[in-house]
């Protein structure tokens, strides 16, 4: 582990200055862009030894959906490999070499749907970024991490790039491949600090939980999560979000560009509530809201999707005209989650009080321990048990009940007596 010094009382210190991993040891490899040099890529790793550091660049904010539009693998005896999967969608022979080998990955539930849309699903997985979290590191970014166990700086300039661009730049190259050159030492160590810890069993299991990650859950309506939508209370003019939200997200699609960049929330919603008619009225309707004033202090045309897409907006407005009263939706819906904490007090005083002594008791399990609270046990799992606790409410209900929901072994054994705890300090006397 990096050791710094600590200054003297009193004195204050600049950061820690650490020498910058410019380049790959080896270089930057070549792009894997035809079979020939997918079989020979998996051929290599078949080869090589150990863990298999994996990483995917994606170009969220520019491209419809999550894909991966490179794949970065190094193996020990293998060296480092870029792989662009849409020359090459499918990955198959790389999963085949890569067979029951642990993945080393950092941050991985950002990158497993993508991965495992080419073909790449692991066995075992090892995740730095968790892993880090549990060890009790303060800030868990791969730059971060890789500062904090190797003493070195990786650049992280080119993250937020549009990573569909083609040609890739050399210096994108680069920056990708430093994401895996060095992942695998830095997975020992953390391994090192957790076992001596004593936390990796509980990192174990967390790992062995993620191999089945698919990506986030579905989500029912997921146009009612349009920013700025919680200020509209008429039907019709939710109707109208619901109607424009899916004719963004069908041209997003048709496009391949992120929703946003064909319209923002802010416009949509806007010309959900003023319901223009006409090319003219759609224009002077978003005329305030799309202009804004540049630096200069000059007007800014109209977003050009307004008028680009200007008959399919329309149309989507007019589709929401006829619509009958009885098939508008809801301005909210019923959600199966408990109320926030801030009303427990009213609405059940006993169940506040048990969230309360709970909530600092592994509040002070954590600082003692060095994990944040959240990963001792997912605020919502707690919640809903002490909300509605399943009955009758003793520890094997308990441990079922948080088994559901997705609570780990090592979270349940921790959260379980406190949780019976607070039911015996705090009883129910209606029941």
């Amino acid at each position: 582990m990096t050791e710094t010094s600590t200054p003297d009382a009193g004195q204050t210190s600049d950061p820690p200055q650490y020498p910058v991993l410019a380049a790959p040891a080896d270089g930057v490899p070549d792009i894997v862009e035809d079979e020939r040099r997918l079989v020979a890529a998996a051929e290599a790793i078949a080869a090589g030894t150990g863990p298999v550091a994996l990483d995917a660049e994606r170009a969220s904010g520019y491209r419809y959906g999550g894909r991966a539009y490179l794949v970065q693998i190094r193996r020990e005896g293998a060296g480092s490999w870029l792989i662009d999967p849409i020359a090459c969608p499918d990955l198959g022979p790389v999963q085949d070499a890569i067979g029951e080998a642990e993945w080393v990955l950092h941050a991985a539930t950002q990158d497993l749907a993508c991965l495992a849309e080419v073909g790449l699903s692991p066995t075992r997985l090892f995740d730095t970024e968790l892993g880090s979290r549990l060890a009790g590191l303060p800030r868990v970014g791969l730059a971060a991490v890789v500062e904090h166990y190797l003493g070195i700086t990786l650049a992280k300039e080119h993250s937020a790039v549009d990573w569909s661009t083609r040609p890739l730049p050399e210096p994108w190259l680069t920056y990708a491949a430093l994401d895996v050159e060095v992942l695998v030492q830095v997975r020992d160590l953390v391994r090192a600090d957790l076992e001596r810890q004593g936390k990796l069993p509980w990192a174990l299991e967390e790992f062995d939980a993620l191999t089945s990650f698919t990506g986030p859950p579905v989500r029912t309506d997921p146009w009612r999560r349009t920013s700025g939508m919680h200020r509209v209370r008429d039907r019709r003019a939710v109707a109208r979000i619901r109607e424009l939200w899916q004719t963004r997200d069908d041209i997003a699609r048709q496009r391949d560009i992120s929703p946003g960049r064909v319209l923002p929330d802010a416009l949509l919603v806007e010309m959900a509530v003023k319901a223009p008619t006409t090319p003219d009225g759609l224009t002077a309707a978003l005329a305030d809201a799309s202009a804004g004033t540049s630096r200069r202090g000059r007007a800014r045309p109209p977003h050009r999707s307004v008028a680009r897409y200007q008959r399919e907006w329309l149309a989507a407005i007019r589709r929401v005209t006829t619509l009958p009263d009885s098939e508008l939706p809801p301005t909210t819906v019923r959600s199966d989650a408990p109320p926030p904490p801030r009303a427990w007090a009213d609405r059940d005083p006993v169940a506040a009080a048990r969230l309360l002594q709970v909530r600092e008791q592994l509040t002070a399990y954590g600082e003692e321990h060095q994990v944040p609270v959240e990963n001792l046990l997912t605020p919502d799992y707690l919640r809903r048990v002490l909300w509605s606790p399943p009955q009758p409410l003793d520890e094997a209900s308990l441990q079922g009940a948080l088994a559901t929901l997705g609570a780990r072994p090592w979270q349940r054994d921790i959260a379980v007596p406190l949780i019976l705890g607070a039911v015996a300090d705090h009883p129910n006397t209606d029941q």
